[in-house]
């Protein structure tokens, strides 16, 4: 494992829940009870960290992982095994990796962004800036039903036939909804992918272009990308799928609004600092990353908001794992809507993201300033990637300031 660290004063992190959800070595587990010098209180993170992703990288024979934690402000980075079976590469905080539905957050980001700016309200109809969809049962939904999914239930993916402009045009006129708009959350890339396409069209620019040259740059991110340049393909894992075959994500209708964005550990923990603290972001941006915080309806026990998903903190591991379940992003829930507005106490947003050869976890609560980050070039079981982050995160909330 290589690590990559900032110096911090910090209190005792105590390990209460490790123990019960991963066989940890007993070494790790005795120095749980052991009093720590503050000098030592770094390599207890390191020992943590260590004994929650390496169970991770066997079981499911991951070539490699890379995870950020923020704790207070101040940043670590853990890297473990390579990015690429070819080149035998080592990961690094600056190795690149497909997040897959991590983009949604950066999706709904542009689009509080345009709003922010007054380029559009999230009660606009989609035909204000697709007027081929004026009459269709698809604009009785407004904006913000389509960046929270409760549109009126737009499926998971869009139909292979589905494959330019035009058709994905046909595709959303002949729409038939199973429900009203705002009554049904059924988790959908159609949806945030027309959100986005829609928010880029009020700006009057591309998506890519967009998120690259205004969204990224803004959040002070300097290495996340729609489209890898030349000079970084070097640092951008490959993927491995299921039967073990190099993959990378392949061109498709939303792909860049729904699962597109490439970036590393070092640039996504920015990101998730920049959720935890946007003062020190221009008025327009950090009104956007604070509109990306509001809950918008009620889905079980978790609350949908823009991109983000959040539940009070603490959480306990099953709740968390219950609101990523597969069932949540197969099937249609009930919703109920609520007055948008941050939290009333503290609270832990996440995010989940896949492609065919890669995981992605994000986690943070801003009120303990703490987060953290995983990327892996495998599948990764979504509740496994969560206990992992799970555990990490309340033992940093100790430390934290």
């Amino acid at each position: 494992m290589q690590i990559v660290s900032t110096r911090r004063k910090s209190a005792l992190i105590t390990l209460p829940r490790v123990a019960r959800q991963f066989a940890l070595p007993a070494a790790i587990l005795c120095l749980a009870s052991l009093p720590v010098r503050a000098q030592e209180r770094p390599d207890r993170i390191a020992a943590l960290v260590e004994g929650t992703m390496r169970p991770l990288l066997a079981e499911h024979d991951i070539p490699g992982l890379a995870v950020a934690v923020t704790a207070g402000g101040r940043q670590r980075f853990f890297s473990f095994g390579i990015a690429s079976r070819e080149t035998r590469q080592p990961v690094n905080e600056h190795t690149l990796f497909e997040i897959g539905s991590v983009s949604k957050a950066f999706t709904a980001t542009l689009g509080a962004y345009a709003e922010a700016q007054g380029r559009l309200s999230l009660g606009d109809r989609p035909s204000r800036f697709m007027p081929q969809l004026a009459g269709s049962a698809i604009d009785k939904a407004s904006l913000l039903h389509l960046a929270t999914y409760t549109a009126g239930g737009l499926p998971l993916q869009l139909p292979a036939t589905v494959r330019n402009s035009a058709t994905m045009v046909d595709y959303f006129r002949a729409f038939r909804p199973a429900a009203a708009p705002g009554l049904q959350r059924r988790y959908s890339n159609p949806s945030i992918g027309l959100f986005g396409h829609l928010a880029a069209a009020a700006m009057g620019r591309s998506f890519a272009d967009l998120m690259e040259r205004d969204v990224f740059p803004k959040l002070g991110l300097r290495d996340s990308h729609i489209r890898v340049p030349q000079a970084a393909m070097a640092r951008y894992a490959m993927g491995y799928n299921r039967q073990n075959r190099p993959t990378r994500v392949s061109p498709a209708v939303f792909d860049a609004e729904a699962y597109g964005v490439k970036t590393s550990a070092a640039d996504l923990i920015r990101f998730v600092e920049a959720n935890i603290g946007p003062d020190a972001l221009e008025p327009a941006m950090r009104r956007a990353v604070a509109a990306t915080q509001a809950g918008h309806f009620r889905v079980g026990e978790m609350v949908q908001g823009l991109g983000w998903e959040q539940y009070p903190w603490p959480v306990a591991l099953e709740r968390l794992q219950a609101g990523n379940a597969t069932t949540m992003a197969m099937d249609p829930h009930a919703a109920t809507a609520l007055a948008p507005q941050r939290p009333a106490g503290p609270a832990l947003f996440n995010k989940t993201g896949s492609t065919s050869g890669f995981s992605a976890y994000v986690a943070f609560v801003p009120e303990r300033r703490i987060g953290i980050v995983i990327l892996a070039n495998r599948a990764v079981p979504i509740p496994a990637r969560i206990a992992a982050a799970h555990a990490v995160l309340e033992a940093l909330a100790t430390v934290a300031p």
